[in-house]
């Protein structure tokens, strides 16, 4: 087995998505409300991409990409501009969201919230979009589609997502334009399949009548 890449770390402890850590897979990661960003935040404050984080030689960059309602490092705004990140580095996109840089996945602090996501048998590369389960891959690669639905369970580590919020998630641009009960169905019937393919034994996506779905991702 080889061994884990020491990768930067970004932890979020203010926002939406608070108690939640991504780790930086690749050479560059885009931030932003849409949908197509590698990290996607929710807040409506957020412009759709907001913030670029690179790697240029040894050292990472942010660079503000002209967002709307600003960026802060250390309290300080640095919209419109690139500066090198630090370890420890408090950033904070649009006052809504505020997230820590850390330097190396291993000296980043465990966050309860992480346990089920870093521990289960399913896993995600966010970078890539690529999904695996017990480290074999889901292949051919899920849709977009089916990608968004299961990155919603998973950061919801067990938590009950109602239909609404898979719209958000799956098809923002629909909002208010109605999204069929069925269209919802077919495309978890689709995400089970696809799963089943690589685990036939296990259901990891569970419909909680009435209330929505949920991802049960065990830890063996």
């Amino acid at each position: 087995m080889s061994e884990i890449p020491e990768k930067p770390v970004l932890l979020i402890h203010e926002g939406e998505k608070a108690g939640q850590r991504w780790t930086i897979w690749e050479d560059e990661l885009v931030v932003g409300r849409g949908g197509e960003c590698d990290l996607v935040l929710p807040e409506r404050q957020v412009s759709r991409e907001h913030i670029r984080i690179y790697r240029s030689g040894d050292t990472y960059y942010m660079e503000d990409l002209g967002s709307k309602n600003g960026t802060w490092v250390n309290g300080k705004q640095v919209q419109s501009t690139t500066i090198p990140l630090r370890d420890g580095d408090e950033i904070q996109i649009a006052l809504a969201v505020k997230m820590t840089y850390v330097g190396s996945e291993a000296t980043a602090p465990l966050l309860v919230d992480d346990l089920p996501n870093t521990l289960g048998r399913l896993q995600l590369n966010r970078d890539s979009r690529r999904v695996f389960i017990d480290t074999i891959e889901v292949d051919p690669p899920l849709s977009l589609p089916q990608y968004r639905l299961l990155e919603l369970l998973y950061d919801g580590t067990g938590a009950v997502r109602t239909r609404d919020e898979v719209v958000e998630a799956v098809w923002p641009d629909a909002i208010g334009e109605g999204v069929s009960e069925q269209a919802i169905d077919a495309l978890v019937r689709r995400l089970r399949d696809r799963l089943a393919e690589v685990d036939p034994d296990h259901q990891y996506i569970v419909t909680v009548r009435g209330h929505g779905f949920r991802l049960d991702n065990p830890l063996d």
